[in-house]
């Protein structure tokens, strides 16, 4: 895993352009104090620990559903997600930042990320097909 996967347009909210990438930096910075394998390359890791790599993918994930039609899994994705990104980074926002992060989680807000059209889910995974050597 090397991070949230990310949701919104870069100017949104309207009202704090750029607030997705700005928790994103805040959770980066968090994670690489406290969970520094994160990201990681882990076929050396697999291999040290007696396993043999067989494979290696990166799946690359683009929903765009900025169609104007609003996706209710995308939704709800974007809403739990957002939520988690919240609870690590909510002390490294300003107060204005996690007010407008406050609006987007607001179920029953105007500006709830439910209630968005240009929701899209873009993220990197990578996966490791791996077996017991001997």
């Amino acid at each position: 895993l090397s991070g949230f996967p990310r949701f919104l347009p870069e100017a949104a909210p309207e009202d704090r352009p750029g607030l997705e990438e700005r928790c994103h930096g805040a959770s980066d910075r968090f994670h690489a104090e406290h969970v520094p394998h994160r990201g990681a390359d882990w076929g050396p890791k697999l291999t040290g620990a007696g396993f043999t790599v067989e494979d290696e993918r990166v799946i690359t994930v683009n929903i765009d559903n900025t169609d104007g039609s609003r996706s209710e899994a995308v939704g709800a994705y974007a809403l739990g997600s957002l939520r988690r990104l919240r609870h690590s980074v909510a002390e490294a926002l300003t107060p204005e930042d996690l007010a407008a992060l406050d609006r987007l989680l607001d179920t029953e807000g105007p500006g709830s990320v439910l209630r968005r059209d240009d929701l899209v889910v873009r993220t990197e995974r990578s996966v490791w097909a791996a077996r017991r050597t001997g």
